[in-house]
């Protein structure tokens, strides 16, 4: 079943990895106006609403047919006019008419965003009040952090149509790779490579290919210096081996595709401060989440379009 999802979000993402700037088309003009439309009314910052929405579509997919929004409440405790159930056994339910015409529908995705809004409300309409409300709601700290912090890049880019990528390194240097996604492994015990190899010359420069936040930076027995972001598609980008990072980055920064993130180099394979048992090289790694499960997937194919993209 991981494969056959791995093929359904591959395809789905490859529709948006174009090489174009960042625009707002019809679906992405009809997200804002719902998210603007029930942030107005409930005080929940549009962002928030918009983060829970593309969480959503990823764990679920594409929206379902007639719906711009792929949020799925839980049957077994919407209150609404489409509910079998009675209130008295889950008085902790909630659905609430959000386009004002007498009905609460589970498929309505003014009626949705309204309850999802309303509930989080209930918690208040700061930062911490809406991370206490996910929390409550989904029950998982990752799921609640790649929301707060896909909010964050909906902020900083003012939409929901971030569809620009590139190349990890930059397309003139001297580089070379192959799939190497699941090849044996001996170092650190038996296992599968999670990643594709980019030979390269030490100090090439070494950037990020998506919209995310940078989730993790430092040192790893494996890994070397390595650096970690997770974009708005639930995708953790894995970049190890480096030789340094770039001096700005943080944990917890915003980057955007282009931005460099450190250089290629040869770290890790053992304590701090070995290095130079393979030659140089960037191992890339992608993760996917599902809001229960991590696990990686060959990035070769995408990396492959990023580059033509770059080129």
């Amino acid at each position: 079943m991981n494969y056959l999802r791995f093929i359904v979000i591959g395809l789905f993402l490859s529709s948006f990895f174009c090489a174009t700037p960042i625009y707002a088309d019809e679906e992405s003009d009809s997200r804002m106006a719902l998210y603007k439309k029930t942030s107005a009314v409930t005080d929940i910052p549009w962002e928030y609403l918009a983060a829970i929405d593309q969480y959503e579509r990823q764990v679920h997919d594409d929206p379902k047919e007639g719906r711009v929004t792929a949020i799925e409440v839980d049957p077994m405790f919407w209150k609404g006019s489409d509910s079998q159930l009675p209130d008295v056994l889950f008085p902790d339910g909630w659905g609430e008419d959000g386009n004002g015409d007498n009905k609460v529908q589970i498929n309505n995705d003014e009626d949705v965003l309204w309850s999802i809004g309303s509930y989080i409300k209930t918690y208040g309409t700061t930062k911490e009040d809406i991370k206490i409300a996910l929390w409550n709601y989904y029950k998982r700290d990752l799921t609640v952090q790649t929301i707060m912090n896909t909010a964050r890049v909906f902020r900083k880019f003012q939409t929901v149509q971030l569809t620009n990528r590139d190349f990890p390194l930059p397309t003139h240097a001297n580089y070379s790779y192959r799939s190497t996604w699941g090849d044996a492994r001996g170092f650190g015990g038996r296992r599968i490579h999670e990643g594709t190899d980019i030979f390269a010359n030490y100090g090439v420069p070494v950037k990020s290919t998506t919209y995310g936040v940078v989730e993790m930076k430092g040192w790893n027995t494996f890994g070397g210096w390595r650096i970690g972001i997770r974009d708005i598609y639930n995708i953790y980008h894995y970049y190890a081996h480096l030789q340094n990072f770039s001096e700005d980055i943080k944990v917890g920064d915003i980057v955007q595709p282009g931005d460099v993130i450190g250089a290629v180099g040869a770290s890790g394979y053992g304590p701090p401060g070995t290095s130079g048992k393979f030659p140089p090289h960037l191992h890339y790694g992608m993760y996917q989440d599902n809001g229960k499960n991590e696990w990686s997937f060959d990035p070769t194919p995408f990396l492959r379009k990023w580059e033509r993209m770059a080129e």
